[in-house]
């Protein structure tokens, strides 16, 4: 309303100079104070409908307001009414795109895109208002050569404090603080993280030194009914939770983004480091939290995530986590270029080529639009100026890839081994269990549960999401099965032959030890057939050992008693005698 007392103000001074106005200064003196009536009208009536809090009667105020703001463009409370709104009806893009001037990210972009030091000052002067529309016209009235440094004049310490204790804060950051609270808000609810606090803690610092400066206005009987009240109503409040107001809620809000914002930094300390495990844990803390966090953000979270699964080699989990961003954030490069990368390391390679070609057709989009996708205030993750230049090593790329699908490599050289996590050569229960478990955290029904842990910027995208979750999670978990069928086929295969393998190396075993016994048994018919003839034996030797035993034609020993049988035989065998003799029986009594 300070631009609406302003005016006032004016138009007392002109009346009070200038009696005898012309006929064109009424007119135009007429055409405004219609114009103050009609915006205050709107305003009036925008303020009613909104205290409704209908969702209907919201939409009407909001028509009441830009009526009002095609009068008035720069009508400070039916800017701020509109913006809290819009707020209200979760419009946060609108709200972003009717601030835009003051997100940081935004000013920061625009200030490195700037061609000379000039333009940069200029731009920032423009978009960077943390003083209220009086002070900057004080300091223009300051800085213009014209003004009459001989109409100032020094005042005293005690002028000083009237001005303060009489209002001074009309006049300084009161009227703007609303802009960076309502923005910190939608900022947030965006994803824009960074810009939210720094926005947020500006307003509610701009807020806090506003209230500061009303307060000093107050009188001491406003203090004392204020903790009269209080008392009174301390014993309500116990039964009865009041409402937070603004201040209460923006503090809590900033403290959740302060525990995000700690988080993903842990989490990207960590994947920097190489603990990619650590890395693992610190986001799925982010994403996997009972409170529900803000598409981009998560998006945001989705695609580091994936990277820090590849490092620790689960590709599937990596591959999941791409489709989420891409599912979030449909026209993410760097996603489509990753899930690319990683389809092109297992062997797939048609799928690889696909989403080359969407990043190439986005490329295009913007060369052919001159513009990013998206609104300006988005972060842009390629500057317009590399696109030709990634443009042309993407379509080297693609032709290398379809170099490949033309000498053969499809899907028959996918490695499925790569993708499951498993070694070579690796057993059915191995398998089993690495499939088992990636088969119940991937299936189509389960992985679209992460949208119920979303903050979407837009009712409408909701559905739009999950049918792309879905669709994403469908082809994986195809993909996941045909990898394990492959891998079982194989693993049968391996024992088939590992079966065979044995089977002819027992085979062989068993053939050498049957030629083996053959052997043995050949030894010994021959040496049975050598042991049973026997020797033959000179005449003459003969002749001598009869002679030296005794023995003449006689074969019976004569006059010789033994009664051992076996010491017979082994003196006989000593001797060298291997011929049969005739030994004489005699019953002897003892």
């Amino acid at each position: 309303m300070s631009s609406t007392s302003s005016s006032s103000s004016s138009y007392s001074s002109t009346s009070s100079t200038s009696p005898h106005l012309s006929s064109s200064e009424k007119r135009h003196w007429w055409l405004n104070l219609n114009t103050k009536k009609m915006v205050d009208r709107y305003v009036k009536e925008a303020k009613l409908m909104i205290s409704t809090g209908d969702q209907t009667e919201l939409n009407s105020a909001l028509s009441q307001l830009d009526a009002a703001l095609s009068l008035s463009p720069r009508h400070e409370l039916a800017l701020e009414l509109r913006a809290r709104s819009l707020l209200y009806l979760r419009r946060y893009k609108d709200v972003a795109d009717m601030l835009q001037d003051y997100i940081p990210s935004y000013k920061m972009d625009d200030s490195s895109g700037s061609s000379s030091d000039n333009s940069f000052h200029t731009s920032s002067r423009e978009r960077v208002k943390l003083l209220g529309s009086s002070s900057s016209n004080n300091s223009t009235e300051f800085d213009s050569p014209s003004c009459d440094y001989s109409s100032f004049k020094c005042f005293s310490v005690s002028d000083l404090k009237k001005r303060v204790l009489s209002g001074f804060h009309k006049n300084s950051d009161k009227e703007g603080h609303w802009r960076y609270l309502v923005l910190g808000q939608a900022c947030c609810h965006l994803g824009l993280m960074e810009d939210a606090m720094v926005l947020l803690q500006h307003g509610k610092r701009l807020a806090s030194a506003a209230f500061r400066r009303e307060s000093i206005c107050w009188s001491d009987d406003s203090f004392s009914f204020t903790v009269e009240s209080e008392a009174t109503s301390s014993e309500s409040a116990v039964n009865h939770r009041q409402p937070l107001t603004e201040i209460e809620s923006i503090s809590h809000l900033i403290a959740h983004i302060k525990l995000l914002l700690r988080r993903r930094a842990a989490a990207m300390a960590a994947l920097d480091a190489g603990l990619y495990s650590e890395s693992i844990r610190h986001f799925s803390k982010i994403l996997e939290g009972r409170r529900a966090a803000p598409q981009g953000f998560l998006a945001e979270c989705y695609l580091h995530r994936s990277v820090a699964f590849k490092s620790a080699g689960r590709l599937v989990e990596s591959i999941a986590d791409l489709n989420r961003t891409l599912a979030l954030d449909p026209s993410s490069t760097t996603a489509l270029q990753a899930r690319a990368g990683l389809f092109e390391m297992i062997g797939c390679i048609t799928d690889s080529v696909h989403d080359l070609e969407h990043v190439k057709l986005l490329y295009n989009s913007i060369l052919r639009d001159r513009t990013p996708a998206g609104p300006a205030w988005k972060p842009k993750s390629v500057p317009y100026r590399e696109i030709p230049g990634r443009l042309v090593t993407l379509g080297a790329k693609m032709n290398q890839l379809k170099q490949r699908i033309a000498m053969g490599e499809t899907g028959k050289n996918v490695d499925y081994y790569a993708l499951i996590g498993l070694k070579k050569g690796c057993s059915r229960s191995e398998l089993d269990r690495a499939h088992l478990l990636l088969a119940l955290k991937h299936k189509p029904e389960k992985s679209i549960s992460f949208i119920d842990r979303c903050e979407f910027s837009d009712e409408k995208d909701y559905d739009s999401v999950k049918d792309r979750a879905r669709m994403s999670a469908v082809l994986l978990y195809r993909l996941l099965q045909r990898g394990y069928t492959n891998l079982l086929a194989s693993i049968a295969q391996e024992a088939a032959a590992e079966g065979c393998k044995k089977a002819a190396l027992a085979l062989q075993q068993a053939h050498v030890q049957h030629q083996q016994q053959i052997e043995m048994q050949k030894h010994r018919t021959q040496t049975n057939k050598m042991d049973s003839e026997p020797s033959p034996v000179p005449n003459a030797e003969v002749d001598q050992t009869e002679d030296r035993l005794g023995l003449g034609n006689n074969f019976s020993f004569q006059g010789v008693f033994c009664r051992d049988l076996a010491t017979v035989g082994g003196l006989l065998s000593q001797t060298g005698f291997n011929r049969p003799i005739s030994v004489k029986f005699e019953a002897l009594s003892c």
